[in-house]
């Protein structure tokens, strides 16, 4: 068994798909007719046998309260693993990505958490010393 495909609520699908290509620097893997929506997914560059993200439609009912009440308390919804925090934190500054917490070291990582503009916070994680 392994995980091909996980997903993240999204308030805009082709908003969350121009940050998640253009300023994470994923790829579109596949953007499918889905009814009123779209299976609209990302992955690594050059993995293309790797782990897809789905980037879901936020519209059932569960979503909004869930996911305001994670970011409320500060929780990512997820992490991705960088080489290095502090510099991927630089980089995404200077692309105005909103970060509500810079760079801190948390035993034998890094982590940093930012805003993804469409409704969730993500942490950046790296195991550099």
């Amino acid at each position: 068994m392994r995980i091909v495909v996980t997903s993240i609520f999204v308030d805009d699908q082709d908003k969350a798909l121009d940050f998640y290509t253009r300023v994470l620097g994923f790829e579109q893997r596949q953007d499918v007719p889905a009814g009123g929506a779209r299976w609209l997914t990302v992955g690594v560059p050059g993995e293309d046998a790797g782990v897809e993200l789905l980037l879901e439609p936020a519209g059932h009912p569960a979503v909004a309260p869930f996911t305001e009440a994670l970011v409320a308390d500060g929780i990512p919804f997820t992490s991705f693993a960088v080489d290095s925090v502090e510099d991927e934190f630089h980089r995404l500054l200077d692309l105005g990505v909103a970060f509500t917490q810079p760079p801190t070291r948390m035993g034998p990582i890094t982590t940093a958490v930012f805003f993804d503009t469409v409704g969730n916070l993500i942490q950046i994680a790296d195991t550099a010393d």
